[in-house]
């Protein structure tokens, strides 16, 4: 009996070692392989049918959870990977190693996690996915899963990215395969933190604070590109956020990165308030809770964490910052023909020009007015003029029909990245 009941122990005890390794699991690769798999098959043929195909069922079909969360969250398809894999040939053979490396820094991702567990001891259980993305994003969070674009978050200055934008070319320059460890952490932080709040001051602050946690759970510096060139040119950025802070034109400071080499310097500032604080504060476990719990839906609690980091020497006047802000923004002066808030225009117009107060940027935003798909004249853009400072669109108006719509900033914007100050159009058909 004796003898049977340690042979049961034996067979079953390591059932149970597995699965309390299971249970335990908190970072998960399994999606680069199966990547790879799908990418060979790819490369093995020419017809764009049959790679679409193999990508759904190798990859998408096959993914974990994570993946299917990153795809929802950066709008991801198996379409999207085949044109990428085929448009960039040279940068994804360099950076397969890179990414199949992740599995040996498993066990300094999760040592991490249990140092970030012992300084916030609070901290909620959240699960890691790496996975090759779309070239969009090194990292995000949803719930609580941390999702991780291996393709952008393990590569380095070795990296083949001579058929990339400027910059990509930038972010890999800077980085080393050993970022990885942080880049994990400052995302976990972001599953414990609280939502809310959309002004460049909350956002570049919520961002900051995972940096700023990560360096102090890994003890090693933060060397991105946006750090380097934030302390190189510090004095001159505190007083452009200053400005910026209490706008909502986050993307003057964050996810800036398509047409900006200089992007993402909101990491940096908020990197710098969250230090500062740090420094001042004398309990710094309590400033670590702190730190992590800020309620960024309370914009009077994320001023006063601003005001007792002394980053800025005299607290902050939100309204007078804000007119400061409206002086940096363009406007539309004028349309022609002059038809805003005409009642009698004759249905014949069929072009109309807007007029900035200086030259623009490339992006484009028009939207409906109260009235409506029904009250939306526009059929087509024509563009741009060659000075950027005029915007030509067509109409089709009907008689005795009103109309109206928006310019607005989110797509147009000054050349110093300034959204334009919306502007209403209204009028009537004679």
């Amino acid at each position: 009996m004796k003898r049977l009941y340690i042979l049961a122990i034996a067979i079953i005890f390591p059932f149970f070692v597995q699965a309390q390794h299971q249970k335990n699991t908190i970072v998960y690769t399994s999606d680069i392989d199966r990547f790879w798999s799908a990418f060979d098959s790819v490369r093995s043929t020419n017809d764009t049918a049959k790679q679409v195909q193999f990508v759904q069922k190798l990859y998408v079909d096959k993914g974990s959870e994570g993946l299917k969360a990153f795809m929802q969250a950066r709008d991801y398809d198996a379409k999207l990977w085949v044109e990428l894999i085929n448009k960039y040939p040279k940068f994804w053979l360099s950076i397969k190693a890179n990414t199949l490396s992740v599995k040996g820094q498993v066990n300094l991702i999760t040592t991490a996690v249990e140092t970030l567990k012992k300084m916030y001891p609070e901290m909620r259980p959240a699960k890691m996915y790496f996975t090759i993305g779309g070239l969009r994003s090194g990292g995000t969070t949803t719930g609580d899963m941390v999702l991780v674009g291996a393709e952008i978050a393990t590569a380095d200055n070795h990296t083949d990215a001579s058929e990339l934008g400027d910059w990509l070319k930038t972010v890999f320059k800077n980085q080393q395969i050993s970022n990885i460890v942080g880049l994990n952490i400052h995302e976990y932080v972001h599953t414990q933190q609280k939502l809310g709040g959309n002004t460049v001051l909350v956002q570049c602050i919520r961002e900051g604070a995972a940096d700023f946690i990560a360096e102090l759970v890994t003890k090693t510096p933060n060397t991105s590109a946006y750090v380097i060139y934030g302390r190189e040119h510090e004095k001159e950025l505190k007083q452009k956020f200053n400005i910026d802070m209490f706008s909502t034109a986050t993307g003057l400071w964050l996810y800036n990165g398509t047409n900006n080499s200089h992007a993402d310097l909101g990491y940096f500032i908020g990197y710098a308030i969250c230090k500062a604080y740090y420094q001042q504060h004398s309990n710094k476990e309590q400033a670590i809770r702190n730190i992590i719990e800020l309620d960024y839906s309370n914009e009077q609690q994320v001023v006063d964490f601003l005001d007792q980091s002394e980053y800025f020497k005299k607290p902050v006047n939100k309204q007078q910052l804000l007119t400061e802000f409206e002086k940096l923004q363009p406007f539309i002066s004028s349309i022609y023909p002059a038809i805003n808030s005409q009642q009698n225009v004759s249905a014949t117009l069929n072009e109309l020009t807007f007029n900035f107060s200086e030259p623009m940027g490339k992006g484009v935003s028009i939207s409906f007015g109260e009235g409506g798909k029904e009250h939306f004249p526009l059929t087509d853009v024509i563009g741009f003029t060659d000075d950027m400072k005029s915007f030509k669109v067509k109409l089709s108006l009907q008689a005795g029909k009103s109309y109206n719509f928006k310019i607005t900033g989110k797509g147009f914007k000054s050349q110093n990245g300034y959204p334009l100050k919306e502007y209403l159009v209204q009028f009537n058909v004679q």
